[in-house]
């Protein structure tokens, strides 16, 4: 009986030997993992004759399974900010090592030969690559080139047309003369001088007068309570302080705002205490209770292996040669 191997494609044992890479089984499922590589591969090798340069974004961190090799490879080759697509896998199916694991793969699964070459690159296929690999970083620069080139132009636009918008408004305007009826610009600076002096003068104009309120009119439903104006405080339209910034008097600088860090702690320490179960030893202790130093027993020691009889025994002798030591000092 043949002994008992195990195949990766397959994920199964057999006991037949080398019978079982002929099976029907086996090589549907090595036809089918091959489709599933096939159109990455077809991918890096439409690259070798035209190398996409594209700027650097994390899915380009992406690997792909080397069903030959049985490891991952990195399907796009990065640099910086730049990345050229499908560059990783043309340089690992361009290796040495890669052209050896492929042959022992195809033997010892017996695969279909005229796949092989579709999954291997040649030497002269890899510096084709490297050739349109440099023309693509080339245009990849022209590209940029343009993009700035238009980048720039659009930001001159918007500047331009700032500039004309803030100059139409600061150019002196056309306003005509009321006396001699012609319309010769002045500057805007005189207009503004006139203006003011015109509003200083009083208008001889005849406007009707107006309108005197009686606030104590009877048919009004408003009650005039007099200004609200404190004198010699001013308001926040004066140039005041706010009543919001204004200290309190009964309110010293000192004061201290919440609990204390001691109240703090014994807070926190109360509530642990909640969380222990109510019906525990000493949880009723009254810990103000005063105790003299001799409510323990007399008798009573720490004692880390033996019964606590013996315990009491070795207290009884120690005190004892205590004693007598007591009796020959005196």
């Amino acid at each position: 009986m043949a002994p008992a191997q195990r195949c990766p494609l397959c994920r199964q044992t057999f006991f037949c030997g080398r019978g079982h890479v002929y099976s029907r089984k086996h090589q549907r499922q090595l036809k089918e993992a091959l489709e599933r590589l096939l159109p990455r591969v077809e991918a890096a090798r439409k690259a070798i004759r035209a190398a996409q340069v594209e700027r650097y974004v994390p899915e380009h961190e992406r690997c792909c399974w080397c069903l030959c090799c049985g490891c991952e490879v990195r399907e796009h080759l990065s640099h910086g900010n730049l990345t050229v697509l499908h560059g990783g896998l043309v340089e690992h199916l361009a290796s040495p090592e890669h052209k050896k694991a492929t042959n022992k793969f195809w033997w010892e699964n017996k695969a279909e030969v005229q796949m092989k070459e579709k999954f291997l690159v040649t030497p002269q296929d890899y510096t084709r690559f490297k050739k349109s690999m440099v023309k693509g970083l080339d245009s990849y620069e022209e590209k940029e080139d343009e993009v700035i080139k238009e980048m720039a132009a659009q930001i001159r636009e918007v500047e331009q047309s700032r500039q004309e918008m803030v100059r139409s408004v600061l150019e002196p305007q056309a306003v005509p003369d009321p006396e001699e009826g012609s319309s010769a610009p002045r500057s805007w600076k005189g207009m503004n001088s006139q203006v003011a002096s015109s509003s200083q003068q009083p208008s001889n104009l005849d406007l009707p007068p107006a309108p005197e309120l009686d606030w104590m009119e009877t048919g009004q439903s408003l009650t005039f309570i007099g200004h609200q104006d404190i004198p010699g405080v001013g308001n926040i339209h004066s140039g005041a302080t706010p009543p919001w910034m204004i200290q309190d008097e009964y309110t010293s600088g000192n004061q201290q705002i919440g609990p204390s860090y001691e109240e703090f702690l014994k807070e926190k320490e109360k509530q642990k205490l909640k969380k222990l179960p109510p019906d525990r030893v000493g949880a009723n202790f009254d810990h103000s209770s005063r105790t003299s130093a001799g409510w323990l027993p007399s008798f009573g020691r720490v004692w880390n292996n033996g019964r606590r009889w013996q315990s009491r025994h070795q207290f009884k002798n120690e005190a004892a040669a205590m004693k007598q030591s007591h009796r020959e000092k005196s």
